[in-house]
């Protein structure tokens, strides 16, 4: 089996713990939102991710829906205080939480919503957000806002506010957790590891890449969880150049098959796994092992170098060399945070460095995912793997018990 069987946790004492752990986290990462907020002298911050909604408060509804559709927002207050703008008759969304909260309706101002409307909507949201800034946050002209489409930027300076990066002051805030946060992470990858589990039992020739992916959606649901991110599995041919997502694509006996699970699961923790079997768990051919080999080596090599207090760019310099064979296929990042959704920092490979680096410094209580893909330029394969780690006083530690093959090795 490719993860240590798990017990779920559903005992009555084990659930009043994860009740009291949520107590915790909640107040924790409110805390840390808070934190970003006085560092940055912002009175306020204006929230519509829902990503970020949930985090700052935990509150979750219609998440990937909620994405696309900018219906329900969201202003915390330096002081903790916090008015909710709930979409249609969903303010029971916000049951059982302990929060300094003034509850509002939503005004919707897109085309999908508006129509040709969407101007005198977004002038009078504009006006309620003012409004509310200046009767918590008096004389204040400074707010924080994640994610707002260019006329509800335009809306709000108009009326004399001026906007602060409010995404990166969420991502700051989003980049250690808690010992809570990490009982709950562990929750999600434990569904995950249910998953990957119920996935290698149901690997077989003759049945399609999208017929293999539903177990690990199904897994996923069936433990509370919310959604995946991408559909990135892939076999044979299709698993060179990587980033091919799951298709109807018959598998076929003694080829390779690799996934990205990407699943956002139990509490809203993403759980981030990558691994790489063959077809019918069959003894891999010289030219797998020797792609596995080296993609076990970069993880396994790059884990051991993490440290808090290394900054980004020395790990970046002394990470694992890839070889120029695998070098133009190489895989995005060295590594990337991870919490609810993939998240700050994402490391640059040294060769990208001028392009796409950027300096700062590990911290104890980071959680990270170190990357690893290895296929030859034109070649007819290639090896995904990922470990999701802890940054701890004394290195990097796995959160997932899901083994590699090092029987290949």
């Amino acid at each position: 089996m490719p993860c240590s069987e798990m017990i779920d946790a559903s005992t009555p004492a084990d659930l009043k713990r994860t009740s009291n752990t949520l107590i915790d986290v909640r107040a924790y990462r409110l805390a840390r939102v808070r934190e970003q907020l006085h560092k940055n002298n912002c009175p306020a911050i204006l929230l519509y991710d829902p990503v970020n909604i949930r985090y700052a408060t935990d509150t979750s509804n219609m998440q990937v829906w909620t994405g696309r559709n900018p219906s329900r927002y969201v202003m915390v207050f330096a002081d903790g205080r916090v008015i909710a703008w709930e979409f249609h008759s969903c303010e029971h969304v916000w049951d059982g939480l302990s929060l300094d909260l003034e509850m509002r309706s939503a005004v919707g101002w897109t085309f999908f919503s508006a129509g040709p409307e969407a101007e005198r909507r977004a002038n009078a949201w504009g006006a309620e957000i003012v409004d509310a800034l200046g009767r918590r946050a008096p004389n204040e002209r400074r707010l924080a806002v994640d994610r707002l489409d260019p006329i509800g930027a335009a809306c709000l300076t108009q009326h004399g506010l001026t906007l602060l990066d409010g995404q990166a002051m969420m991502e700051m805030a989003r980049t250690v957790k808690s010992s809570g946060e990490l009982v709950l992470m562990n929750e999600s990858l434990r569904a995950c590891e249910k998953g990957i589990e119920r996935m290698h039992r149901e690997l077989r020739p003759g049945m399609s890449e999208q017929d293999l992916w539903a177990n690990l959606h199904h897994e996923n649901i069936r433990h509370g969880g919310e959604w995946i991110e991408t559909r990135l599995l892939a076999s044979g041919d299709r698993t060179n150049p990587w980033m091919q997502e799951c298709s109807s694509r018959i598998l076929v006996h003694g080829e390779l098959l690799a996934f990205d699970t990407d699943m956002v699961g139990p509490n809203g923790y993403c759980s981030d796994i990558s691994r790489t079997w063959t077809v019918g768990h069959t003894r891999p051919s010289d030219e797998q092992r020797k792609l596995y080999e080296a993609a076990y080596s970069q993880v396994h090599f790059n884990m051991d170098l993490l440290r808090p207090a290394m900054t980004f760019r020395e790990f970046s310099e002394r990470a694992w060399k890839i070889p120029a064979l695998y070098l133009k296929n190489r895989y995005s990042c060295v590594a990337h945070g991870i919490g609810m959704v993939d998240e700050y920092p994402s490391i640059a490979h040294q060769v990208d460095w001028e392009s796409a680096g950027y300096d700062g410094q590990f911290e104890t209580g980071m959680t990270l995912c170190v990357e690893s893909y290895i296929g030859a330029e034109g070649g007819n394969q290639g090896v995904k793997l990922e470990q999701q780690v802890v940054v701890t006083d004394s290195g990097c530690v796995p959160l997932t018990s899901c083994s590699f093959e090092t029987g290949w090795l």
